[in-house]
């Protein structure tokens, strides 16, 4: 599950489509989401007095009833905050509850326990004067309205989901070319690491030993900090050409199971652990568009599922250069997937917690593109004068704060600092774009811990 709220705005170029009853409202989620959001809070506002779409929001169901109350009310208070610092406050919002059955459990029942959860989301979104219209609750196939008292169109037992394929929104989808890619469980599978008991986590794992004993020291050290960093780039930059090179796979399961043959586990340790250095994940950023973008996406995947055992956390980075490039290439679901497990595995993370921000705002990835560009010209110059092929990134000083696991902290960019709308690097051009355009809005901007 993630604490990590999704939200999206509207674009100005959907196709209009008008969904009458819960039925149709159901079958529309997937295509408003891109997925299929499993074990999910949904809540979409709604404009005007046609009930235009506006507005997205989506977070994992939390476990415990007893987080059920503050969440309801800072769900509420993010949707809605959220809209007006796009430009209008909802007129209404519709909540999906999302969640399979667990073993020996029915869709009536998952629906009967989630009530209370349905019922606080009303509240708190009536304490803000913005009413709930529907409140549905999606389970193993059916559907059921919390909303509606009539048994003759809402029945104890639910309604089945429309087939796939057979709807009014599912024609109007295909025909704009929307895309639903399975299931959030099965986007995030991806993603995350592989599981420790699974074949080759453990070679995994004294691989990563291995690299740590052996890069941590060189970090650690300013005159070796820079080679590390020239390895790692040059490292990646052959798996990069390998992933290019192999047969392209549609299967994405089969797809990954190639991706993961490709790389020997000394190398994805390497990588991981380099990446962990700000300066070199920003360098790694630099592969966002072109030819580049989607064997460098499928790295960064490969790495995060690298990330086995004690060293999760350090699928932050990789997981934040996936939703990057995800999002520089107008994959926004998939970017906000990855985004949201990068800050799983480290909610400090501060690149992913921006990203994540802008990426949610509707902001346009260009600003952040051409900071990175020019970043690439620049050391592109500063090489030519040298008279070499490149020089390596510059140094960054160290803070002092070391663990086994976790290297040079500092230079992940978890830092206070980064969120400066002056500071430099591509975290500053996301914070400069993010606070660019609460002014056009004459928002107050997000919160950063929202």
């Amino acid at each position: 599950m993630s604490k990590h709220r999704d939200t999206t705005g509207p674009t100005d170029d959907q196709q209009q489509i008008t969904l009458r009853g819960p039925a149709e409202l159901a079958d529309a989620l997937p295509y408003m989401m891109g997925y299929h959001p499993t074990d999910s809070i949904v809540m979409v506002a709604l404009h005007g007095d046609r009930g235009r779409f506006g507005g997205r929001l989506r977070l994992g169901i939390p476990r415990s009833p007893r987080e059920w109350p503050p969440v309801a009310e800072q769900l509420a208070e993010c949707l809605v905050e959220g809209c007006e610092r796009r430009g209008a406050r909802p007129d209404g919002i519709v909540v999906f509850l999302c969640q399979d059955p667990a073993e020996g459990e029915t869709g009536r029942g998952v629906m009967e326990r989630l009530r209370p959860l349905a019922q606080r989301l009303r509240t708190a979104c009536g304490t803000l004067d913005v009413p709930v219209y529907e409140a549905l609750c999606v389970s193993d196939g059916r559907f059921w309205s919390y909303c509606c008292p009539d048994s003759r169109c809402c029945p104890p037992e639910g309604n089945p989901l429309a087939l796939a394929g057979t709807s009014v929104m599912a024609a109007a989808a295909a025909y704009a070319g929307i895309q639903v890619r399975g299931s959030l469980r099965d986007m995030e599978e991806r993603l995350r690491p592989w599981p420790s008991e699974g074949p080759g986590a453990a070679d995994q794992l004294r691989a990563l030993d291995r690299a740590g004993a052996s890069l941590v020291p060189r970090i650690l050290d300013a005159a070796g900090r820079g080679t590390v960093r020239g390895e790692t780039i040059r490292l990646a930059e052959q798996l990069v050409r390998r992933l290019a090179e192999a047969p392209r796979i549609m299967e994405p399961a089969r797809a990954d199971v190639q991706d993961d043959a490709l790389i020997s586990h000394d190398e994805a340790a390497a990588v991981v652990l380099g990446l962990q250095d700000r300066e070199t994940r920003d360098r790694a950023a630099e592969w966002m568009e072109g030819p580049e973008a989607a064997p460098a996406l499928r790295l960064w995947r490969a790495l995060a599922r690298r990330c086995v055992g004690a060293y999760a956390e350090h699928s932050a980075a990789p997981l934040t250069l996936a939703g990057w490039v995800s999002w520089s290439t107008g994959d926004e679901p998939g970017a906000r997937v990855a985004l949201g497990l990068a800050l799983e595995a480290d909610p400090e993370y501060v690149f992913a917690r921006l990203l994540h921000q802008a990426c949610n705002e509707g902001l346009d990835p260009e600003s952040l593109r051409r900071c990175l560009r020019d970043e690439r010209d620049a050391r592109a110059a500063a090489g030519a004068r040298a008279g070499s092929r490149g020089r390596g990134v510059p140094g960054a000083r160290p803070t002092g704060r070391r663990t086994r696991r976790r290297t040079a902290r500092s230079a992940t960019g978890r830092g206070a600092s980064a969120f400066r709308p002056g500071s430099a690097g591509p975290e500053g051009a996301v914070a400069r774009a993010r606070t660019g355009a609460a002014r056009r809005s004459g928002g107050r901007g997000s919160r950063s811990g929202r």
